[in-house]
């Protein structure tokens, strides 16, 4: 017997009594060669993928279960086409292949679960700081992949003459679900710009000033793809949505290590300016919390009706002068200065009123009356 002959001869399988498979010789050895060049092609995927997470920045994508995952993916790949070639896989459902709708029903599963599996990967080994931006951008990876793996799988099932039609419809749904949830659309998409416009972060004091002018201060407790949450200065718990913050003016408090504080101190006509500017300054360098670098600035400003305005202008760690701690620098800075300048015998005004009239004025002082019997 030939090797052609060999080849083309047939094995029969019997299925049941009476029932009986013939496949080709030719088409089994395919078969095994497709199986073994699978389980082969897999080993030396699974082997340069854990090669490789050896020496990436990338872990959270190039790690040991993309390597398992991506060498299960190919032996059953392998496995689906070995199947196939025997003529197993050769039925139609709606039209399609048996195989072909296998196939790509594993190539969406695994890149789901690779995509899933990245997202908990960067979310959970996050520092505590980036937390936000590594949920956000977690998610973005995971929807990406999803979303393309969906589309592929579409193809590879032989689908993508019905895939203008699929988008239409889902076009229209968009549409639909778009004007059905405006507020929830709004917020994700203003949580995505946020991720990279990175206005505040977790621990960050800010001041928010929405449309309303309504102004809102206090810690950023934490920062979700819908909204953001705050904790003000009164304890309290202010949940704000990300397409209302995206929108509203958004002052960090502690964006940089130190800030500029100001403080005007009023002092009478009467008084000397200069030397209430000497005792001001000599507080200044006396506080620890005051830097010497930029120097502290100190001038009459302006002239008020009642009082000469001195200006303070005075370089501090950002983190004193938030919150709390106000009450251990700018209201005690405050109290130290109004002792000093009682002490140097400067006076701090009441608002006074001066009142001109055009005529003189003429005082009419009646004697008391007495009693008739007096």
């Amino acid at each position: 017997m030939t090797l052609s002959s060999l080849v083309n001869s047939t094995v029969t399988f019997p299925l049941s009594p009476g029932t009986s498979i013939e496949i080709p010789l030719g088409r089994i050895i395919s078969a095994l060669i497709i199986l073994i060049a699978g389980v082969f092609i897999a080993k030396i995927v699974k082997r340069e993928v854990i090669k490789a997470s050896r020496s990436t920045t990338h872990v959270w994508i190039i790690n040991e279960e993309t390597a398992s995952a991506l060498s299960n993916l190919v032996i059953f790949l392998a496995v689906i086409k070995s199947l196939d070639e025997l003529g197993v896989l050769s039925y139609r459902i709606w039209g399609i292949y048996l195989s072909n709708i296998l196939t790509a029903l594993l190539v969406f599963y695994f890149s789901y679960l690779l995509a899933k599996k990245s997202k908990d990967y960067m979310i959970t080994r996050a520092p505590q700081n980036k937390l936000p931006e590594a949920q956000v951008k977690a998610k973005l990876f995971y929807y990406s992949v999803v979303t393309l793996s969906f589309f592929i799988a579409l193809n590879i099932a032989g689908v993508s003459g019905e895939l203008s039609t699929l988008l239409a419809a889902a076009g229209i749904t968009g549409i639909v679900l778009g004007f059905a949830s405006q507020t929830v659309v709004a917020n994700f998409v203003s949580g995505v710009f946020m991720y990279f416009d990175k206005p505040l972060q977790i621990g960050d004091a800010v001041r928010l000033k929405d449309s309303s002018g309504a102004v809102v201060e206090g810690i950023v407790e934490d920062i979700k793809i819908m909204s953001t949450r705050i904790r003000q200065w009164d304890g309290t718990l202010l949940r704000i949505p990300n397409d209302k913050l995206f929108n509203s003016e958004i002052v960090n408090l502690q964006k940089y290590p130190a800030r500029r504080a100001t403080i005007e101190v009023g002092i009478a006509y009467g008084a000397d300016a200069e030397k209430a500017i000497e005792i001001i300054e000599r507080i200044l360098e006396e506080e620890p919390y005051v830097l010497a670098k930029p120097e502290p600035r100190v001038y009459v400003d302006r002239l008020d009706d009642s009082s000469v305005v001195i200006r303070i202008w005075a370089w501090v760690p950002s983190s004193r002068w938030v919150g709390e701690n106000l009450l251990r620098s700018k209201y005690h800075l405050l109290q130290r200065i109004k002792e000093a300048l009682d002490e140097a015998g400067i006076e701090i005004p009441f608002p006074q009123r001066v009142n001109w009239f055009a005529n003189e004025l003429k005082v009419r002082i009646e004697e008391p009356r007495q009693d008739a019997g007096e």
